[in-house]
């Protein structure tokens, strides 16, 4: 036997504590979810992504817990305010289950395709569960959650048994993700939802149902978690104005705002988009749809251009409906007047193609934009071009994808009649 003493256990690291500035503490405690870097007053420790970092008050005392992230100006995501409250699994049980019972009256069997947990706004900062049929996909914003997905990943399976769920991350989550051994577009099925791999190169994209049309999704390579599920409203909304007119869908992506067009009436739609890629999923999802004799009646034709210069030249044609939907074109702070300059720009050489009695749908999804400037603009490039319209309605946030706080509005819409 060997004289040596035993190892001594190495001890438990004190538990992360943070004091943040008098601001910081009043925005927390009126619901904000976010504690910044600058707002740190006090820390005990050096921290590592994903850690449970605890906020004590100018008494010392707790008021509030969230998940520490020491690479994001985003500095802490709140979890819990108020009285002390342990972050465990049936915690992470109960905010599920929470989210998924707001979802339960919201949608029939002829949608299957939504969005079940909206980050912040459901209490789950910085991760997004989003539902296209049969198939879960779970985006991290944060690399905060990465060491916590074994642990969420079963507790989603257990609730609402899927067939996968499909890990996606966000740009800035990448590189401690591959830390870690995950990396985006892994695949967990449900026999081991805590063992995701590769996605085969063969994988298919998902079909799911949104209003009782059918759409492919691209889950594992596709924009956003594969599909932008937050327009569903209003691409149900043109689809009962299109009845007779000729559409034109501008940032078109995979076609849904024509699709609802073609099966409310419309004699025919034009896609445009830059993108080949999002033309050749517009054309599978109208084949997808063409069992419906409107969907098989209407005309539907793709163009690849780039939107603005395609609207910027003399209308060789009229259309009685049109939408814009462009990307979000202020992705920063310093990119928010040029956004709006821009939106306004869009509008006003988009009018000349559309033809008396037509409507405008006008959308945006720039956080950085209000939606006061937003409709602002609008407004100013209808006005600006002497013609007489009517303003319709305005349309926000559809009820998957509440917004609880101000950086979380980012999708507007507006409708006029010119």
């Amino acid at each position: 036997m060997s004289n040596a003493e035993p190892a001594k256990p190495s001890a438990t690291p004190a538990r992360l504590r943070l004091r943040v500035t008098a601001a910081a503490e009043r925005n927390v405690r009126a619901g904000h979810p976010w504690v910044f870097s600058d707002s740190v007053r006090e820390q005990n420790r050096d921290g590592t992504a994903g850690e449970l970092a605890v906020i004590f008050d100018r008494d010392d005392r707790f008021f509030a817990v969230g998940l520490f992230d020491p690479d994001s100006p985003i500095r802490v995501r709140i979890l819990h305010v108020g009285k002390p409250r342990t972050i465990d699994r049936e915690w992470c049980r109960e905010r599920l289950q929470q989210a998924i019972a707001k979802r339960a009256p919201l949608f029939g069997p002829d949608t299957t395709g939504y969005r079940l947990i909206s980050g912040e706004n459901d209490g789950w900062p910085g991760l997004v569960l989003d539902r296209y049929d049969t198939t879960l996909v779970l985006k991290l914003y944060t690399a905060a959650w990465l060491s916590r997905v074994p642990e969420i990943a079963p507790l989603i399976g257990e609730s609402l048994k899927p067939e996968r769920i499909v890990l996606r991350l966000s740009r800035n989550s990448q590189v401690a993700a591959r830390a870690s051994g995950l990396d985006d577009g892994l695949i967990a099925g449900s026999a081991d939802l805590t063992r995701f791999e590769p996605a085969p190169a063969s994988f298919p994209r998902v079909i799911f149902q949104e209003n009782g049309l059918r759409f492919e999704a691209d889950v594992v390579r596709g924009q956003k978690t594969g599909f932008f599920l937050d327009q569903r409203e209003n691409r149900r909304r043109v689809g009962e104005l299109a009845a007779g007119h000729e559409v034109l869908n501008a940032f078109s992506f995979s076609g849904g705002f024509a699709l609802n067009a073609a099966r409310g009436g419309a004699k025919s739609v034009t896609d445009l988009d830059i993108s080949a890629h999002a033309l050749d999923s517009a054309r599978r999802n109208f084949a997808l749809n063409a069992d419906i004799p409107a969907v098989a009646a209407c005309q539907h034709e793709g163009e690849q251009a780039d939107v603005f210069k395609w609207l910027a030249r003399w209308p060789s044609r009229q259309f009685g409906l049109i939408v814009l939907d462009p990307p979000s074109l202020a992705k920063r702070e310093l990119e928010r007047e040029g956004a709006i300059t821009a939106y306004g720009k869009l509008v006003a050489d988009a009018l000349p193609w559309l033809r008396e009695g037509g409507v405008l749908l006008a959308a945006s999804c720039s956080a950085h934009v209000t939606a006061e400037e937003f409709f602002g603009a609008v407004r100013h490039a209808a006005r600006s071009s002497g013609r007489t319209f009517a303003e319709m309605e305005t349309t926000g946030h559809p009820p998957d994808h509440p917004a609880t706080f101000t950086e979380a509005n980012y999708l507007k819409g507006i409708y006029l009649r010119f």
